[in-house]
């Protein structure tokens, strides 16, 4: 008897805990989207959370029309509004359903938010004096430092790119980034990306740059 009591009683305990997990992970999600409510879609696609702002301008080259404010993609918050255009939102939440998502899978209740290192910027590549612009000057491009998970979890570039937990799944992101995005950058590809994804929508008639 005692050893039932023992086994109904850790029982109990797991299925508490079970509890709990769901429950924050519920809560998550209806905080999310209390976040955005009442806020508009761009871009024609009400999966699209955020604000047109039309024309940017910028020095020389820089700038862009038809620019827009996104703040959440397919119900996947944003760390901070990304300044882009409507074809690069589009091409980010291709790579949310088709790469991130099923990379991700159920781990900590799915995918919740995306950490934001960088969108519109008038600048040169990698910051570097006499280099070509970069497609941050033209609204093409949209960095990702990390992806935060419904429970909180947070999966860094930086400090999880090697680890065996989150590792493969950064990899299978960066992974899967690549032919959704003209350029595809990340740790190892020329160390200016080593904490975050680079992607942009640029155009090679060669292909996509995937590194």
């Amino acid at each position: 008897m005692g050893v039932m009591r023992y086994v109904m009683l850790a029982v109990l305990v797991i299925l508490t805990g079970c509890g709990s997990a769901r429950d924050r992970a519920s809560d998550s999600i209806d905080a999310l989207r209390a976040r955005f409510d009442g806020m508009g879609s761009v871009c024609g696609d009400p999966s699209l959370i955020g604000e047109t702002i039309g024309v940017v301008d910028g020095r020389g080259e820089c700038g862009m029309r038809n620019g827009i404010r996104l703040r959440a993609v397919d119900g996947v918050a944003l760390s901070q509004p990304a300044t882009i255009r409507c074809e690069t939102a589009r091409q980010l939440k291709t790579w949310i359903n088709t790469a991130a998502r099923p990379a991700v899978g159920n781990e900590g209740g799915g995918v919740a938010e995306l950490k934001v290192a960088a969108s519109y910027a008038c600048r040169t590549r990698n910051h570097k004096v006499g280099a070509k612009l970069s497609e941050h000057s033209k609204g093409n491009a949209i960095d990702i430092a990390a992806v935060r998970l419904v429970d909180g979890t947070e999966m860094s570039v930086l400090r999880d790119w090697r680890s065996r937990t989150y590792g493969p799944m950064l990899k299978q992101m960066h992974k899967g980034a690549c032919g959704t995005f003209g350029t595809t950058l990340g740790p190892g590809s020329d160390g200016f990306h080593e904490d975050h994804f680079h992607y942009d929508v640029a155009d090679y008639r060669g292909g996509p740059y995937c590194k």
